[in-house]
């Protein structure tokens, strides 16, 4: 069953919590898609701020938008003019007063989201793909992950017949609940198609009680650099 679910959906509950955090009645879908509209505007707007994940809660007239990223100074600017911009554009958006947190990210080379955005961007440069995966995978076991494995699917270097082709270090148990996975899908724009990536990243196993949505409910002022590896048991040296 670990195999073949998605790591992040397969732990929610357990060591995960959601990205959405909210109540909906007979609006449910309209609160689903707007939500949806507000993650890819963000995602499209701040396409070079190293943007990993977009949590929203809401209540009856705030919308609450956690923005976890590895670069704040970007989506914060001089003063905070941008963060306001974009508070600005969301309300329009949303017709709703919103609140936005920024997260910084300390150790990029541990979230799949920016790991795979990276070896796509290097890709789409026309770097080689297998450097680009090699250089991710060597920069993320020198952070101390106890495993990570990188997946690409398509053309590669422009063959006419698509393979996949998986480069793993480490021990990813995809099987193990407690199992702190990381896990992310991306796609390289090539001019021979599109390349799937695929990356998982393998933290450490969670023992105990866990926070599932440690972000949630952070007041405005709490984002600048929280820790994000509250439970999880070290990895040890030999």
């Amino acid at each position: 069953m670990g195999q073949k679910t998605n790591p992040i959906g397969n732990r929610l509950g357990i060591i995960r919590g959601w990205e959405s955090n909210w109540y909906g009645g007979n609006d449910y879908g309209d609160k689903l898609a707007e939500d949806d509209k507000i993650r890819k505007y963000v995602h499209a707007r701040l396409a070079k701020a190293s943007v990993s994940r977009v949590i929203i809660e809401r209540t009856l007239k705030l919308i609450t938008i956690t923005i976890t990223t590895a670069r704040p100074g970007i989506i914060i600017g001089k003063g905070g003019q941008e963060v306001d911009k974009l508070k600005e554009e969301l309300k329009k958006i949303t017709d709703k007063e919103v609140q936005i947190n920024i997260f910084e990210i300390k150790r990029p080379e541990l979230d799949a989201n920016l790991v795979a955005a990276s070896v796509a961007r290097q890709i789409e440069s026309r770097i080689s793909f297998r450097r680009a995966i090699k250089m991710a995978i060597a920069a993320a076991m020198r952070m101390n992950a106890e495993g990570i494995k990188i997946q690409i699917s398509g053309r590669l270097n422009g063959a006419e017949m698509a393979r996949s082709e998986t480069y793993k270090d480490g021990r990813i148990p995809l099987s193990t609940f407690r199992a702190d996975i990381d896990y992310a899908l991306h796609e390289a724009h090539t001019t021979y198609g599109r390349l799937g990536i695929k990356v998982w990243i393998m933290k450490g196993e969670v023992y105990g009680k866990r926070e599932l949505s440690p972000l949630v409910g952070m007041t405005k002022g709490q984002g600048k650099g929280g820790k994000q590896d509250g439970g999880r048991k070290p990895r040890r040296r030999k």
